[in-house]
């Protein structure tokens, strides 16, 4: 008896498939610095915690399939902040930011409809779009130039009678890359004329760098009918684990289609929005700490990898990635070498080959995401074994 169709197609994670090597190595005692994924080490806020130590109700039961009301208006108050007007009814609470892309994409096209996006992208975009049956358009972006969008007519030739969609993710996973207001523009008008829909995923926003400013999907008014922003709490609040995501948009029949997704699920967690509460009722203030932080390990990152020798990167700008190319015929050989045949002082390093935030097949053959998610000592000293590791492998594999 054979599995689905859906099951073949589904793409095994990239940022995840090394963990048997990984583990092999920690077996052996070797000291692994996790640069593969985001899975922040900044503490959760206090609030948060509290949330959970002191939760005493008797009974866990279900909450509206929306989300609790107190939370959606939490998060309208939080965009309210920066000028974003929205409706606790646009707002709706999911199992993490994935569930809130499975909604979307179930929501925005039916089985062989097509959603553009510009890759590299975000590797889980592969599995929800199998999910939803919708096929990835690739609009390819260029290491050279730092992953910026292209003019509007590549864009536009991308476009087939099948497209339902573009979606941009800024500050962008995996690349680090921030859209300047220009390059939405440019998004923007494409969409308005040939009537897509317009998805962002901006789990990221509050990590912008060097005085650069964030600017939603959201703000665009005149297409706001066809805007469906991704959010989470995950990296904002360092809450990968508590997974409190939302969907939000002004389109009511999106609205309504996606709670009816969402009353097929029962409800988002119910503790865990609580703690959202929690981090959502705190100041804004709260983000200047964490920003700093990442903007110390950016520095940290991008100092010790630039004088590699053949190496290409650009300092990222937002988020906590970035997307390097390497004097490496192939990523993934190099990815799996560090992790089986090196160490340094007992110290190794693991990384994302980024062939998987690619579709096309010819294109992150020799590039690698690299999360700058542990604390500056520790990021210092993982540069340190990470090029010493890519010398020997050079020396020994050309």
């Amino acid at each position: 008896m054979n599995v689905s169709r859906r099951a073949q197609d589904i793409q095994a994670s990239p940022i995840r498939k090394l963990k048997p090597y990984a583990d092999a190595a920690k077996a052996r005692g070797t000291k692994i610095f996790h640069l593969n994924i985001g899975d922040p080490d900044i503490p959760a806020p206090q609030p948060v915690i509290d949330t959970f130590r002191n939760w005493s109700q008797p009974v866990l039961a279900y909450g509206p399939a929306q989300g609790f009301l107190e939370l959606r208006q939490a998060v309208t108050r939080y965009f309210a902040k920066y000028g974003i007007p929205l409706d606790p009814d646009e707002v709706l609470i999911t199992t993490g930011g994935s569930e809130a892309i499975h909604f979307t994409f179930s929501v925005l096209g039916d089985v062989g409809d097509e959603i553009i996006v510009p890759e590299p992208y975000y590797t889980n975009y592969n599995g929800y779009a199998a999910f939803a049956g919708l096929k990835i358009v690739p609009l390819p972006l260029s290491v050279e130039d730092g992953f910026r969008l292209p003019p509007a007519a590549a864009l536009e030739a991308r476009i087939t009678p099948k497209t339902k969609a573009v979606l941009l993710c800024s500050p962008n996973n995996p690349t680090g890359t921030v859209y300047t207001p220009e390059e939405l523009e440019r998004v923007v008008a494409v969409v308005r004329k040939r009537g897509l829909f317009l998805v962002g995923d901006e789990v990221y926003k509050e990590f912008v760098y060097d005085g650069l400013k964030h600017k939603s999907i959201l703000e665009f008014p005149d297409i706001k009918d066809r805007v469906i922003v991704v959010d989470s709490i995950s990296k904002r609040y360092s809450c990968c684990g508590a997974r409190i995501g939302m969907v939000i948009t002004r389109n009511k029949d999106v609205y309504a289609a996606l709670l009816k997704f969402a009353q097929a699920r029962l409800c988002p967690p119910s503790v865990e929005q609580h703690a959202a509460l929690a981090a959502y009722n705190m100041p804004m203030e709260y983000f200047d700490g964490v920003r700093a932080e990442y903007d110390k390990r950016r520095n940290i990152l991008y100092e010790g990898l630039k004088d590699i020798p053949g190496i290409v990167i650009h300092k990222p700008e937002g988020a906590f990635y970035v997307i390097v190319r390497l004097p490496v015929k192939d990523i993934e050989h190099f990815a799996v070498w560090l992790l089986q045949d090196f160490s340094l002082d007992g110290k190794t390093v693991m990384i994302a080959p980024a062939p998987g935030f690619y579709s096309t097949p010819s294109l992150g053959v020799d590039e690698a995401r690299i999360a700058y998610v542990v604390n500056g000592r520790e990021l210092a000293e993982a540069i340190r074994v990470f090029k010493a590791g890519l010398r020997k492998y050079l020396a020994v594999h050309g």
